[in-house]
């Protein structure tokens, strides 16, 4: 019998193109006109509107999004990086919005793992994974915002090495052991002999793990360890050199090519792509053939940072449903890589 798909197994398809999904939050808190609004009204910069997270997240699951990724950001720091994320404590984040959502991927993008607890952390996304049916990836990064790691006790020099015993210390406690045998974690003092357990266990094997840029790592330890490699928007040249050394590291496993694309949709359908940080401004038409090429050099996936747009957010999203979606698998649409083993379960 096949193991049943995994939630990385939905976001790949069969064909050479990309699944797409969102990045929460879904506002457009960083166009010309919001910036404006909420400078004249006093609100602070990159802390977006929430009000309507989960009508919207809904939203997002109907309209056939094949994932919704939010970000970790534990602190708000208006001075150096201006940037609240997604606001909400990222797991209490995600078991709510597995509660409001039937289809799509939830993932992060991603937990900085050297800050957290592993053992809570691995409770915490087994948690999720189990609650939303086994539609969890756990991105996992080891951050880039050194005012954070004392605040939390821990060294931002060594945060490296961290994310390589968290890791390890993630795949343990997640591990289906048989009756009588206990959770293994020398480094910690931990024998099996102790029959420690975290539960739940994941839905299969292991909650996948998606590892963000190189997390202080090697790419050898990342193709090794990691299940799928969450990498930063390129221009496709740069895309091609990071997607081809990528598929070298990975020969023989499927192992896919995730990246996330800030986009400013326009309404004019024809206008060509530009390159804005991190993404593009463009109209359907170039971003259809944008996202065709990404997925010819190897992108398995795309989610779409929708805060840089000037146009209101549910607007864009129909408008990407019923324009952009169809020219690209879908989950629902039985086109992913798990397509057949779950329809003979």
């Amino acid at each position: 019998m096949s193991p049943a798909p995994t939630a990385l197994d939905r976001l790949v398809s069969r064909a050479p193109l990309p699944t797409l999904g969102l990045e929460l939050p879904l506002d457009n808190d960083w166009g010309g006109t919001r910036l404006r609004a909420d400078r004249a009204a006093g609100r602070p910069f990159g802390v977006p509107d929430l009000t309507r997270h989960a009508g919207l997240a809904r939203l997002a699951d109907e309209l056939g999004f094949a994932a919704l990724w939010v970000r970790d950001v534990p602190l708000y720091d208006p001075d150096r990086f201006g940037d609240a994320g997604s606001v909400f404590e990222t797991f209490t984040h995600l078991g709510h919005l597995a509660a409001v959502t039937e289809r799509t991927v939830l993932g992060t993008a991603a937990v900085v793992l050297p800050l957290r607890q592993p053992l809570l952390v691995a409770k915490a996304a087994a948690t999720v994974d189990v609650l939303s049916g086994g539609r969890f990836v756990l991105g996992l990064a080891s951050g880039d915002r050194p005012v954070e790691y004392p605040l939390f006790g821990a060294d931002f020099h060594s945060r490296g090495a961290r994310f390589r015993e968290g890791v390890e210390i993630l795949r343990a406690a997640w591990a289906h052991r048989r009756a009588g045998e206990g959770m293994s974690l020398p480094g910690l003092g931990l024998g099996a002999d102790r029959h420690l357990e975290v539960l739940p266990k994941p839905t299969g094997p292991s909650v996948p793990i998606a590892v963000a840029g190189h997390a202080q790592q090697s790419a050898e330890w990342i193709a090794e360890n990691a299940d799928a490699s969450l990498n930063y928007p390129r221009p496709l040249g740069a895309l091609r050199l990071a997607t081809r050394r990528w598929q070298e590291l990975t020969q023989g496993s499927a192992k896919p090519y995730l990246t996330p694309m800030q986009l400013d949709l326009t309404e004019a359908p024809s206008v060509p792509a530009t390159p804005i940080r991190l993404g593009l401004r463009t109209g359907r038409e170039a971003l259809v053939e944008h996202l065709r090429q990404m997925g010819e050099l190897g992108v398995a996936h795309v989610s779409f940072n929708l805060r840089p747009g000037d146009r209101p957010v549910e607007e864009v999203l129909h408008e990407l449903a019923e324009t952009v979606l169809p020219h690209f698998p879908s989950p629902g649409a039985g086109t992913w890589a798990g397509a057949d083993t779950l329809a003979a379960s």
